[in-house]
């Protein structure tokens, strides 16, 4: 019997869209002769719908990524728990009426950002039993947070970029006091970026301390929490890692580098999806072996800081005298064939398709309940 799959993808975040590329990535490269695919969108709204499993429905078109159709059918999930050794029977409302949809062995949620990437999904996943793809509750949530990231890390004794957090609630009172704070300590350029939110939405980079005023509030419009980062001349590499499933330490790539060119400030989301700029990608990156294995080092203890489950992608720091700082963790990275991600994997010899094999069986696997 195949494995059956549901695919989770869409959802209430700023990165709707891109989750369902991501999607449409995963749905061209499974094995169907080896997994039967159910795939459900979750609207803007978040309502669960059973949508089209054909990829070329869930790619970009002339720029535009594509979105879940609010007028599909409602998807229910069960009413208690799944039982070990079950299968997990998903229901739909049609014509009125709820029929069987699919059973199903695992869930992969291929959500991007709040409401989905942050353990809010993955807790209830966790109260009905239901295995799924990625990291728990508390890791889910922690790596969403960037500010929460950096004080695990700051204590598992890595390095990340020094800043401060502002919050929406205080920056009326406080705006005067954090910009004299950041001019003194704190060299320009600066980077406001949401506290959890990815794919750089809301990110600006601030070279003028006029314009933080207005960077902060771009910021806030995604999210009320917000960190303003020191600049760091420096190089971005990112390092996949995949959990091993006999309890070894986890398993890392070679890191592959973003290269910005002049007409970009930094790798802002329409040049990540979108092709504005000049941008290159070097797999593995043009570093020194030494660099190399510190970087996958440095990816690997973040990995277990957190406490992930499955896969994660580490984006660090490599600064001119070659110490590593970790940038942020992404607990679902983007899974498009020229997502970093499988390409990093791809270039370890691990393919596509048995990468997503690799990572629904370990969810399969997985022990359910507390860990």
């Amino acid at each position: 019997m195949r494995t059956t799959v549901a695919l989770l993808f869409g959802g209430r975040s700023g990165e709707h869209g891109i989750s369902c590329v991501t999607a449409g990535g995963i749905l061209a490269a499974i094995d169907r002769e080896r997994f039967e695919v159910i795939a459900l969108g979750i609207t803007r709204e978040g309502r669960w719908i059973h949508v089209s499993d054909d990829p070329s429905d869930w790619t970009l078109v002339d720029g535009r990524a594509p979105e879940v159709d609010p007028a599909g059918n409602e998807v229910l999930l069960p009413e208690t728990r799944h039982r070990p050794g079950e299968r997990i029977t998903l229901r739909t409302v049609r014509d009125g009426a709820v029929h069987d949809l699919a059973d199903i062995d695992v869930l992969w949620p291929l959500l991007h950002g709040a409401y989905g990437e942050d353990g809010t999904v993955q807790g209830m996943l966790e109260m009905l039993d239901i295995p799924y793809v990625g990291s728990g509750v508390l890791a889910s949530a922690t790596a969403m947070d960037k500010a929460a990231t950096k004080l695990v890390l700051r204590s598992a004794g890595l390095e990340c970029a020094p800043g401060i957090v502002v919050h929406q609630d205080g920056w009326a009172s406080e705006s005067h006091r954090v910009a004299t704070y950041l001019r003194d300590t704190h060299p320009l350029p600066w980077f406001v970026k949401p506290a959890r939110a990815g794919s750089s939405l809301g990110v600006t980079r601030v070279s003028d301390p006029k314009k933080l005023e207005a960077a902060i509030e771009s910021a806030f419009a995604v999210d009320p929490k917000v960190l303003v980062e020191e600049g760091l001349d420096a190089r971005e590499v990112e390092c996949g890692v995949l959990q091993c499933r006999d309890g070894r330490e986890p398993s890392t790539t070679l890191p592959g580098e973003v290269k910005v060119g002049t007409d970009l400030d930094f790798y802002d989301f329409e040049a990540k999806y979108f092709g504005k700029g000049t941008v290159s990608i070097d797999v593995p990156a043009s570093l020194p072996d030494a660099v190399l294995e510190e970087a996958r080092e440095v990816a690997c203890r973040a990995f277990r800081a957190l406490g992930l489950e499955g896969l994660a992608r580490v984006d660090m720091f490599v600064t001119s005298d070659h110490r590593v700082l970790v940038n942020e963790v992404n607990t679902m990275p983007g899974f498009t064939p020229y997502s970093m991600f499988p390409v990093l994997w791809e270039n370890m010899g691990l393919s596509y398709a048995d990468l997503l094999a690799e990572l629904i069986e370990q969810a399969r696997a997985r022990r359910l309940g507390v860990r």
